[in-house]
């Protein structure tokens, strides 16, 4: 199921499956690997519903620009970011194709940017983020409860607070701390393990259902 301990002799033709994260706050109460921990979660949850599929290792640090000053925040930009997608794909014709299981909402600029490359080149790759419309931004009731559900252990529950639910394009504009001095653009503080796995399962049942009909 993971590419990293694989030899080269063992691969026969899979679907890559990358997962794409990010390395940044998270608000007081979660992990800078958040985004990392999820994305890498439902792209096991594929590679376990599919036998045709491997991880491959994440790409942990990427577009996080709008999360400076932030303490533990590291970030390549979305130029970088959409190289790397690029790149990393192109390296991967010995795969019947790629999937970029994207589990950060700064990084679909980056992500768009490579789909244009992808659909030029006329390579087989499906770039894949969640879509949770009821869901709050970052570090909010929405992620902290599918990390209740898959990392409860890193999880500071008694640090949890609610924070602002800025405007997209105020987001956007001035980035998160002018916005939350705690990073938190949610309220994180009801969140539960129930209502993540009910969260994940939509989730993995969308990504499986989208490579489903990419891969044919």
């Amino acid at each position: 199921m993971e590419l990293g301990p694989m030899t080269w002799i063992d691969i026969d033709d899979p679907i890559v499956v990358v997962p794409v994260g990010s390395c940044e706050q998270h608000g007081p109460h979660l992990p800078l690997h958040t985004d990392t921990i999820i994305a890498t979660a439902l792209a096991h949850d594929l590679a376990t519903r599919r036998g045709d599929c491997v991880v491959a290792p994440a790409i942990a640090i990427s577009a996080s620009g709008e999360h400076a000053g932030f303490a533990g925040t590291l970030s390549v930009g979305t130029e970088v970011t959409a190289g790397i997608v690029i790149e990393l794909a192109r390296s991967a014709d010995w795969a019947s194709g790629v999937v970029f299981v994207n589990g950060h909402g700064g990084n679909v600029t980056a992500m768009e940017r490579a789909a244009e490359v992808f659909e030029r080149d006329r390579r087989d790759v499906l770039i894949w983020w969640p879509y949770l419309p009821d869901g709050d931004p970052h570090a909010g009731h929405t992620e902290t409860s599918l990390m209740l559900a898959l990392a409860p252990d890193e999880v500071r529950g008694e640090r949890s607070v609610a924070g602002p639910i800025p405007a997209m394009v105020d987001l956007v504009r001035y980035g998160v701390q002018p916005i939350s001095e705690t990073g938190v653009l949610g309220d994180p503080t009801e969140a539960t393990a129930d209502h993540g796995l009910e969260l994940f399962a939509s989730l993995t049942d969308h990504l499986a259902a989208a490579v489903a009909d990419w891969a044919g």
